[in-house]
């Protein structure tokens, strides 16, 4: 797991904790909908320990990011394998690198191929043909050189039936996934969006926050509706202080009744994110857990799930 630059804070506890707050995401998700696993053979039976109710499947996996990992399910049965290179060749990818197949066989779904490279964390959308996508990742020349937006556009429409994509710019080479649009912008609905604020001057997302803002502000989608786009401040205080703590609450993942997210340690941050979300989401439970060991990897809630349909 790419945790290396927070050992310093957790030490040899680190893979423990880890271990315990995604036990904490499945076994929370799995109180409103039915929860599968991917786990090492080898750790299947610590797994069951920590998580009763929740299936496990036996799998070759290197780390525990689904969201990039896994396979984008379609309307019509089909799953898309977007080529999971370890984030443009910066981690050991080989056995997540057939995740997705693996995942679309497991659902008997067929599996969809393509040239383009992408995670799932990178790309959003409103289920009626909008997409949001920062340029940092896709047009990134460590996933697709030589791509034009014009040629992502076209390949989204043909795989996802994408008619208008946003295109946020991101920011390259600060973190792992050089900018994944789930830690930047979520849609709440079709012409609603919340986006994230980092409100630190020091922070390197501090000016891409407010840029991004700006263009989300005056978009329009698919259907020609303007943009909502609601504001989710990040937190001015954390239990964690680490360069690579993922200190955000747009990384949530949405179940069946409920939206089930981050919560950092500043009273008043979580409460203002979980206000925000209960008015957002009406009719579903916002459910708010404490993920520290993963967001000291640079993750979040989202960037370990992945959706599938029944």
């Amino acid at each position: 797991m790419a945790f290396a630059a927070s050992e310093r804070i957790w030490g040899r506890d680190l893979l423990g904790r880890v271990r315990r707050d995604q036990a904490t995401i499945a076994t929370t998700i799995a109180r409103f909908e039915p929860v599968s696993m991917l786990v090492r053979a080898e750790d299947l039976e610590l797994a069951r320990s920590l998580m009763p109710g929740v299936e496990l499947v036996a799998a070759e996996i290197d780390d525990l990011w689904l969201r990039d990992t896994g396979p984008v399910f379609v309307r019509g049965g089909g799953a898309v394998d977007f080529n999971f290179s370890g984030w443009g060749g910066k981690q050991q990818h080989r056995r997540d690198a057939e995740v997705a197949g693996f995942v679309a066989g497991l659902a008997g779904a067929e599996r969809v191929r393509t040239d383009l490279v992408l995670e799932g964390g990178a790309l959003e959308v409103d289920g009626e043909g909008t997409a949001i996508i920062t340029e940092s990742c896709v047009l990134n020349g460590n996933r697709n050189p030589g791509w034009r937006k014009s040629d992502v556009e076209r390949e989204l429409a043909r795989l996802l039936g994408i008619r208008k994509v946003i295109w946020l710019p991101g920011i390259a080479g600060r973190d792992i996934t050089d900018g994944h649009t789930d830690f930047y912008a979520r849609f709440a609905g079709p012409g609603v969006v919340v986006a994230g604020l980092d409100n630190d001057p020091g922070s390197f997302d501090y000016a891409v926050t407010r840029r991004h803002l700006e263009i989300l502000r005056s978009a329009t989608d698919a259907a020609g509706r303007p943009l909502r786009v609601e504001v989710l401040e990040g937190p001015e205080t954390t239990r964690v202080r680490d360069e690579d703590f993922a200190a955000g609450y747009v990384n949530f993942y949405v179940c069946n009744g409920a939206v089930i997210g981050p919560q950092f340690g500043d009273r008043r941050a979580d409460a203002a994110a979980r206000v925000t979300m209960e008015r957002l989401f009406p009719g579903r439970a916002v459910v708010q857990i404490d993920i520290d060991g993963i967001a000291s990897g640079g993750g979040g809630i989202h960037c370990t799930t992945q959706q599938e349909p029944e």
